[in-house]
């Protein structure tokens, strides 16, 4: 199914934020940042794009998410650490620019800091990205003053015969003339300076002490002064960067809209005044319950039930109070061992976030609105096409294979808000001729009805992806099961036939024992569903096959075969020399491998030759 981008631009407001495109897997594959949300994306869907990697992004679009912010700085901050986080693979253009600097820790016998732009062609370890300049030359410039470790270019490193004056000044241990320099000594102090650069400053403090209590022991004060002088700029630094904004603690920031019976909360997590991620949840609620309610309700979850090793930040900002805050609160405090607060009202900066979240969260609920609104659009062209009404429950068959092995057939189950992923099922397919569809499908099909009841799952439409011999053998399964189940009502059957080349566009329709076929153009919302759910059938066969022919290549085939434990089978491999000399061994030959009967031998044999 195309990326419906006329239904999304609708719900996107003109407020700067960063977006995520994600493809059919579920994997971000792009990040971006834009002053006007609305222009910036719409931009992706003009007739005319740029280049030919614009167009490739744009068609592997399956959906979009964004993010609002304060204003393009924190857009640009946010996307920075979105892109660090998630590494999208269309992004090599932006981690790359000229707008986002990195520091760089090279490779080499006497490893040099720098600032570094463009193509990350030099040996070493790169950090960032940050999101200026100025912030590389202000790092650069405390890293300098707490870690003699070199800067210099490698023209001047090289071509130097006395200390400069960053050796006088005690920034740099003067690595460019080896009679001064302690190798050892460099080399630690580098190993210092990328643990500061890591952000692992505890454990940067606790080497420096350690570091400092053994030159103590050992009387070389000297020694221990430099690491004292190191400790203590080291927390001037760690000081000056708590205190930088309003917020230095950690914050979660719950925001929440409901509307048309949806709920969306948006969380902001916070850590020392910067946001480091965002995520909106949509909980399933009845119309008229009230966000006070949502927010109690998801707080319970969300904290105390589907943590997932998730931090528990020092405050939970919540943009409605429900009337038993303090009670959650102790409740949160008691099972989590951890005093944190519950506030709705706030002021200054804890305000803007707030108000962030809420903003936020009413944008995707309006985004999740019009998907839900454009799924009912194309069922109820689908219904009015073939003459159907109250379609609840819809089902796909598909078949995968390789060469005709480890055969798997999927089972996608959609209502009329999309995809029911709770609902899917796989069938591995044994005993059968590979590479034979039409007794795949017929297995599939009776182990998905057998002994179906008025009170099972039928659904109302059943798509066979394949042309009239899956259809065929899909109505004969159909007409046997549902023969002698009279107060169940057989499912619709629809066949998608594939068209020529493959094309997304020209698959052809045809109905169950009537055989009528329509041919649909793509704008058609009645094709765009079906093709939504023949394309997740396919993916869902595809990954089941792959997860079955993966897990073959690493378990052996007597592990499957009844009565054959671990120590029979290592007694079959090691009597037979082998896999392979154990595929050739007759019946009579594998009888006579200790604790194996005749009649085991026979199964065994059996098992292995089909």
């Amino acid at each position: 199914m195309s990326f419906d981008s006329e239904a999304f631009l609708a719900t996107v407001p003109h407020q700067s934020g960063v977006y995520r495109m994600f493809n059919s897997d579920g994997v971000i594959i792009y990040i971006g940042k834009a002053k006007d949300l609305r222009k910036r994306l719409g931009q992706y869907f003009m007739k005319d794009l740029p280049n030919v990697k614009t167009a490739k992004l744009v068609s592997l679009i399956d959906h979009i998410e964004f993010t609002v912010t304060f204003s393009e700085t924190d857009a640009l901050i946010l996307e920075c650490n979105l892109i660090k986080q998630y590494q999208p693979k269309y992004n090599i253009l932006l981690k790359d620019d000229k707008s986002y600097p990195y520091i760089l820790l090279t490779d080499e016998k006497h490893p040099r800091i720098s600032s570094h732009r463009g193509a990350k062609k030099s040996r070493g370890t790169y950090f960032g990205p940050y999101p200026s300049s100025g912030a590389v030359r202000e790092s650069l410039r405390l890293l300098q003053k707490i870690f003699p470790v070199r800067q210099c270019s490698d023209t001047v490193y090289r071509n130097r015969k006395r200390p400069c004056l960053m050796y006088q000044m005690g920034r740099c241990m003067a690595p460019c003339v080896p009679e001064i320099c302690d190798d050892a000594e460099y080399a630690r102090q580098v190993h210092l300076c990328r643990l500061f650069l890591q952000g692992k400053n505890q454990q940067l403090l606790n080497d420096l002490v350690e570091e400092m209590d053994a030159a103590s022991a050992n009387l070389d004060f000297e020694k221990a002064i430099k690491f004292r002088d190191q400790l203590t700029n080291l927390r001037k630094v760690q000081e000056q960067q708590s205190v930088s904004g309003e917020i230095s603690s950690d914050l979660d920031i719950l925001g929440c809209a409901v509307e048309d019976g949806l709920a969306c909360v948006h969380v902001l997590f916070i850590r020392t005044g910067k946001i480091l991620g965002t995520r909106s949840y949509f909980p399933k609620m009845p119309a008229d319950n009230s966000p006070e309610y949502l927010l109690e309700s998801f707080i319970g979850q969300f904290y105390l039930i589907d943590r997932h090793g998730r931090s528990i930040p020092d405050e939970i900002i919540l943009s409605a109070e429900p009337e038993n805050i303090r009670e959650i609160e102790e409740a949160l405090n008691r099972t989590l061992s951890k005093n944190v607060r519950l506030t709705a009202t706030v002021r200054g900066e804890r305000a803007g976030y707030l108000r962030l979240a809420r903003a936020n969260a009413e944008a995707s609920l309006r985004s999740r609105l019009a998907h839900e609104n454009t799924m009912a659009e194309r069922i109820e062209c689908f219904e009015e096409l073939f003459g159907l009404s109250d379609v609840e429950r819809m089902e796909c068959f598909d078949i995968s294979h390789t060469m005709g092995e480890l055969t798997v057939a999927s089972c996608v189950v959609f209502n009329r808000e999309g995809p029911d992923t709770s609902e899917y099922r796989r069938f591995n397919i044994e005993g059968i001729t590979p590479g034979d569809d039409f007794a795949a499908m017929h297995q599939a099909l009776t182990r998905r009805f057998r002994g179906i009841t008025a009170d099972g799952k039928v659904p109302q439409v059943l798509f066979i992806d394949g042309g009239m011999g899956q259809l065929h053998e899909a109505e004969r399964m159909i007409g046997e099961i549902f023969r002698d189940v009279t107060d169940v009502m057989p499912p619709f059957l629809i066949g998608v036939a594939k068209g020529e080349g493959r094309k997304p566009g020209l698959e052809t329709l045809i109905t169950g024992y009537t055989h009528e076929e329509h041919n649909l153009t793509l704008d058609n919302p009645a094709l765009q569903l079906v093709l939504h759910i023949r394309d997740e059938s396919h993916r869902f066969a595809i990954t089941g096959h792959r997860h079955r022919r993966e897990k073959s290549r690493v378990t052996s085939r007597l592990q499957d075969i009844p009565g054959v434990g671990s120590v029979r089978r290592q007694a079959l491999l090691k009597h037979m020399g082998g896999m392979q000399e154990l595929l050739k061994a007759s019946a009579d030959e594998i009888s006579k491998v200790p604790g194996i009967s005749r009649k085991l031998a026979e199964q065994i044999y059996e098992w292995l030759h089909g």
